[in-house]
């Protein structure tokens, strides 16, 4: 590779916000400007490009992008080989197969006929035909899949968040196929390269303090010395607790970063071993 510029694929549409929403939290700036399709982004050695979420996989694939952001489920859909770097957790969906309630329900070999199976993921659903054996036709949607069954397919293979857009159709998910959301791949010449690598590395490392950051709670406890082993105990820290005395006291003060689920029966407990002033704080980046 002898371009100097290491090529960043950010995507369009509905990924897009939450995307710049972690760079924008990791520090880094990123100004659409007028020229809405190659915004300028403030790490230097970068240049940027605004794609629709499949292509960002297909151009990361071919080479001419050497990093992107995509949604797993169009990886294993285009079957890019690329480098999955970190997984944002953003847009989580599952990519399911859904029927009329009379179809779920009889079951999918028991139509006593060839089925039609509509879909925008023709491989993932060509893949889960031959897996379920089942006599079937794959017709190619190009959006608003839901809306097939049950005139023109009688079975869909979709992704949904919440399963309510199935629900409001109608629909019954039979099987899950997978999981997905957004993440940040790379191109696998491009980490063979020393100067792409590094600064791939390193904005890993900023975007990764912020999912960690997203995911836990800074949690400040005071305890008695004499309770102090009996609360640690039970904090689900990362490594060990930030323990100090307390100024003419016989306690300590606790400080520990906390996964932010765990809060709801973590507070009770820490309440019930002696812990006193509780503050619970959102930290901005988290580097482990």
């Amino acid at each position: 590779m002898n371009h100097k510029t290491t090529r960043l694929a950010l995507p369009k549409g509905r990924m897009q916000s939450g995307v710049l929403e972690l760079l924008t939290a990791a520090g880094v700036r990123v100004d659409l400007g007028e020229r809405r399709y190659r915004p300028v982004i403030s790490v230097p050695g970068f240049g940027a490009k605004l794609l629709k979420p499949q292509n960002v996989v297909e151009m990361l694939h071919a080479g001419s992008r050497d990093l992107g952001f995509a949604g797993a489920d169009w990886v294993a859909e285009l079957n890019g080989s690329l480098v999955e770097l970190l997984d944002t957790g953003l847009d989580p969906v599952r990519v399911v197969a859904a029927a009329p309630t009379r179809v779920a329900r009889a079951g999918l070999h028991a139509a006593g006929r060839r089925l039609t199976v509509a879909s925008e993921y023709a491989r993932l659903s060509s893949r889960w035909i031959g897996d379920r054996g089942l006599d079937a036709t794959l017709v190619r949607s190009y959006g608003a899949t839901e809306v097939f069954p049950p005139e023109d397919a009688d079975v869909i293979v979709d992704n949904t968040a919440t399963g309510a857009t199935l629900e409001a159709n109608g629909l019954e998910i039979v099987d899950e196929l997978m999981t997905s959301s957004t993440r940040l791949y790379a191109n696998p010449r491009a980490l063979e390269d020393p100067r792409h690598r590094e600064r791939i590395d390193d904005l890993v490392v900023v975007l990764q303090s912020v999912v960690e950051a997203r995911q836990r709670v800074m949690l400040e406890v005071n305890v008695a010395a004499a309770r102090l082993d009996d609360l640690v105990a039970v904090l689900p820290c990362m490594r060990k607790p930030t323990v100090s005395r307390l100024h003419g006291e016989e306690g300590y003060a606790i400080r520990v970063a906390v996964p932010r689920e765990a809060l709801p029966g973590l507070i009770p407990s820490v309440k019930a071993r002696g812990g006193t002033d509780l503050v619970v704080t959102t930290p901005g980046q988290i580097v482990a």
